[in-house]
């Protein structure tokens, strides 16, 4: 569906109505095996779950449409998509190159288990081409890009990273989780793989746990493929069906996100209790003008470093109401996390330590006027 728009994809690429039955949306194929028409006589190719199952078909088709790429493979987890796209390309002695802001999960990934079976990594400030050109090495296979980056939000150019990469010989991965296919589309930037936690945008509803990898061209789709079936991580058909219901809204959505993430930056600018505020969105982010040049939109996640220090920041990620405690992000209702000691507290201690008085903020599709006042009283709060 390559000549028809984002949101028209979003909503029909992979979803033909059932044949038999004609049902507008295309029934859960809730079984682990499949009947064959003899001995290897697989009807439309499918034998068993793991290999593979027309709902995880019906989105992998749909993830690859909104990325403009060949070929989508669906996890059952975001971290599931990284490692089996890793051991599809990498090989002991390998090196990869990592952005200083990169997922802890990431991080973990690398080089609490890669690490082990003989895969090296570098993390460099990627905005800085002379420190990623000196990062490169001969056995560098990947550098690995999230923009924006979680959670400081820091904004790489793809282009250009990808030309430094590609002049080396090296494979560009980005993770497009924060910016969503809505916003953001990598592979049209030159990026040879795109990830993604579906847990995040694409699901949008915090109630599915899922990955993808999207693939520029078809060099790697087979290496992988056989991971995504020897290793079995694979996305159970339910979670398939309920990660392509939120992708037909995923437009939409990311449109409030984004309206309501900058009308919160722009009041948290404003206020003296914040000393520095994450978001691309803003002028005087050091990342916004490559961010208006290759996203349409600024999303719906931004930081905020308290200035009155850690306990402040601490207080107030407990202190507030519609913003619920939690870890994760992207759903359609507003969080608060304090990444320190969540969602990052596997880099505690390393260069990629989040500081102490920064708190992230998904911020979701309520009432604008709502999550500005929960903000306003949650600073009020720890001073009562």
């Amino acid at each position: 569906m390559s000549d028809h728009a984002f949101a028209t994809r979003a909503i029909h690429a992979g979803q033909e109505p059932d044949p038999v039955t004609g049902a507008i949306i295309p029934p859960i194929y809730q079984s682990s095996t499949h009947v064959q028409d003899g001995i290897g006589g697989f009807r439309g190719g499918y034998e068993y779950n793991r290999a593979g199952n027309p709902t995880r078909t019906s989105l992998e088709t749909q993830l690859a449409a909104l990325e403009g790429g060949v070929r989508a493979l669906s996890f059952s987890s975001g971290l599931a998509a990284e490692d089996a796209l890793l051991r599809g390309i990498l090989r002991p002695g390998d090196h990869v190159v990592l952005g200083n802001d990169v997922y802890g999960g990431t991080y973990r990934l690398l080089t609490k288990v890669h690490a082990a079976w003989g895969i090296d990594s570098t993390i460099v400030e990627l905005g800085d081409a002379d420190a990623l050109r000196g990062a490169l090495r001969p056995e560098t296979k990947i550098v690995w890009i999230e923009t924006p980056s979680n959670p400081l939000l820091k904004v790489v150019d793809i282009a250009k990273t990808v030309e430094i990469a590609h002049a080396a010989g090296v494979l560009v991965v980005v993770d497009n989780t924060f910016a969503s296919p809505a916003l953001q589309n990598p592979l049209a930037l030159g990026a040879d793989f795109v990830v993604h936690s579906t847990t995040k945008y694409l699901g949008g509803h915090s109630d599915v746990l899922g990955g993808a990898v999207i693939f520029g061209d078809d060099r790697f789709v087979d290496p992988v493929k056989f991971q995504q079936f020897a290793v079995g991580a694979v996305s159970a058909p339910l979670d398939g069906w309920l990660t392509t219901r939120g992708i037909k809204t995923l437009a939409v959505r990311m449109r409030q996100h984004s309206a309501n993430a900058q009308a919160i930056a722009e009041w948290a600018a404003a206020r003296p209790e914040f000393e520095t505020v994450y978001y691309p969105g803003l002028a005087s982010h050091p990342g916004h003008e490559i961010a208006a040049s290759q996203m349409s939109g600024f999303g719906g996640m931004l930081s905020l470093a308290l200035a009155a220090g850690p306990q402040a920041a601490r207080a107030f990620a407990e202190s507030t109401e519609l913003f619920q405690l939690a870890e994760s992000l992207g759903g359609v209702e507003s969080l608060i996390g304090y990444p320190p000691d969540m969602t990052h507290a596997s880099v505690r201690g390393t260069e990629l330590a989040v500081p102490e008085n920064v708190v992230r903020l998904s911020v979701g599709i309520e009432d604008i006027a709502d999550l500005i006042a929960d903000l306003e009283q949650g600073l009020d709060r720890p001073t009562r």
